[in-house]
């Protein structure tokens, strides 16, 4: 018996199941950079998931569908991926939030002073300059991995 493999649409997936997706293609995506991942069956200090890149580093990380940052995720050593149009960005939050709180106007939202966090709907010019050191370069899809030669 043979299973027949039809792609799925992303909006048709439920929440849980989005995340579980999102999960499986940035972990595709790390392993091009020397990643391994371990997805955690509950946050653990704020992780959706641990990163362990070859030389023995381990990063913890939350997964967003966007662009976020949260006062609870401060000093938590967290890092946050999420995807846009087709990149992945992967940056640590109290780095990245340092830089935003006094670049832009985040700071003064009643969603960041009353509700303890603050999600971009989309990315800006601004924001894709600040998130640029932070985005992962997506290989294109091959057979089987081929490591590259690196550069001189």
């Amino acid at each position: 018996m043979s299973f027949v493999f039809n792609r799925v649409r992303y909006e048709d997936l439920n929440a849980r199941q989005q995340e579980a997706f999102n999960f499986q293609k940035v972990s595709a995506v790390l392993a091009d950079y020397g990643f391994v991942t371990l997805r955690l069956s509950s946050d653990w200090q704020g992780a959706d998931f641990i990163a362990q890149h070859r030389d023995g580093e381990f990063l913890k990380v939350q997964l967003k569908g966007r662009l976020s940052f949260f006062k609870k995720y401060k000093g938590r050593d967290l890092y946050v991926c999420f995807p846009n149009e087709g990149d992945w960005f992967i940056y640590p939050h109290d780095e990245l939030l340092a830089r935003v709180l006094s670049e832009t106007k985040m700071g003064e939202s009643d969603s960041w002073q009353q509700k303890g966090g603050y999600t971009y709907p989309g990315l800006s010019k601004t924001m894709r300059e600040l998130l640029e050191p932070y985005r992962l370069q997506v290989g294109e899809a091959r057979g089987m991995p081929v490591a590259e030669e690196p550069s001189p």
